[in-house]
């Protein structure tokens, strides 16, 4: 038996899903070398990628019909939207035939604006009708816990996600909801991972 997956999994990006602050650390314009996988370059040629176990996890996420969000406080969201729909995401493991795909087409919901995480998934919430206890949410700095109060699960993130930081996670919204993943897998409704 598998345990399910949470309905909606969500990732702050700096330092969450690559190792920098999109509004500090970056000089515009970014841009991509032709179709070179998982990096742009800013101004100064500085390097913009995904960690290295981010790619996978969003392939996961995604064939297992999870909606996925980025919650993000940046002060310049239209620059993080711009690495999002430039960076290449490489194709799934043993799916290497497959063409490389913008990281944008993998998030369903995207609030990336200044202001309290709480906002951000509120309008997930109202957008997407899923329950605050189905939502999992990856974020570097402990002040984002306050989303708990909603209900939302929250992991957490010391160093990127990881494969090892992801499976915390997902161990945390877990025991927080054992009735939740426990009834699904004996009604025959568990999702696959």
């Amino acid at each position: 038996m598998t345990s399910r997956l949470p309905q909606l999994v969500a990732f702050d990006l700096d330092y969450t899903l690559w190792d920098l602050w999109i509004d500090t650390h970056v000089n515009p314009p970014i841009t991509r070398v032709g179709d070179t996988v998982n990096e742009l370059r800013d101004k100064y040629d500085k390097k913009i990628s995904f960690y290295r176990d981010v790619p996978e996890i969003l392939h996961r996420l995604k064939e297992a019909g999870v909606v996925i969000a980025a919650c993000s406080r940046t002060h310049t969201p239209d620059l993080a939207r711009r690495a999002l729909r430039l960076l290449l995401v490489p194709p799934a493991a043993g799916h290497k035939h497959e063409a490389p795909t913008p990281a944008i087409e993998f998030f369903d919901q995207l609030e990336i604006y200044p202001g309290s995480k709480l906002k951000h998934f509120k309008e997930v919430h109202k957008k997407t009708g899923i329950p605050y206890s189905e939502m999992l949410f990856f974020d570097d700095e402990s002040r984002n816990r306050e989303v708990e109060s909603l209900g939302v699960t929250f992991s957490l993130i010391t160093s990127g996600v990881n494969d090892r930081a992801f499976e915390s996670g997902l161990g945390r919204w877990r025991k927080r909801h054992p009735d939740e993943v426990a009834g699904d897998a004996s009604a025959g409704g568990a999702q696959g991972e």
